[in-house]
């Protein structure tokens, strides 16, 4: 008997054939997800989305917006059963790439501060907490904080 290592996950541009994916993704994951609409509104106006698929199947997703010298991830995902298998480090490293090739100096994002594995996957790759948006994501009782965090962008051959 021959073992068979398992395909690993390949990314890829998204397209606008992976919005319902992309979606029901969204959907499994947060409370309050964003709609279809606002996928194909990232995709039109040329913000830097892509997906993560292993033999035809997503896995996750993100969405990263460059201007000037800035970068900021708009949305990053990875579907619930697949959480935790290091797909949403994969699909980070991938959005810093992206925001290094693009020249950006700094990148930035914000979570939310219940979202403590994202909070952790954010800090082990070099983000910092700068600050706090009140109010920013809508919750069952009113309204949860975002915590903004930044990285500075180095090159990637200097550390």
């Amino acid at each position: 008997m021959v073992a068979v290592a398992p395909l690993q996950p390949a990314l890829r541009p998204m397209t606008h054939a992976d919005i319902a994916a992309v979606a029901a993704i969204e959907v499994s994951a947060y409370e309050f997800p964003w709609s279809r609409g606002i996928f194909r509104s990232c995709l039109d106006n040329g913000h830097k989305c892509w997906v993560l698929e292993r033999q035809g199947e997503l896995l996750g997703y993100g969405i990263l917006s460059i201007g000037a010298d800035e970068a900021h991830i708009l949305n990053l995902c990875v579907a619930p059963a697949c959480q935790g298998q290091g797909h949403g480090a994969h699909l980070l490293r991938r959005l810093l790439d992206l925001a290094r090739w693009h020249r950006a100096k700094r990148i930035f994002l914000e979570v939310r501060p219940s979202n403590e594995l994202a909070r952790a996957m954010y800090e082990r790759a070099g983000f910092n907490e700068i600050g706090r948006r009140p109010g920013y994501y809508p919750a069952h009782r009113g309204r949860e904080d975002a915590i903004v965090m930044a990285m500075e962008l180095l090159p990637p051959d200097k550390p």
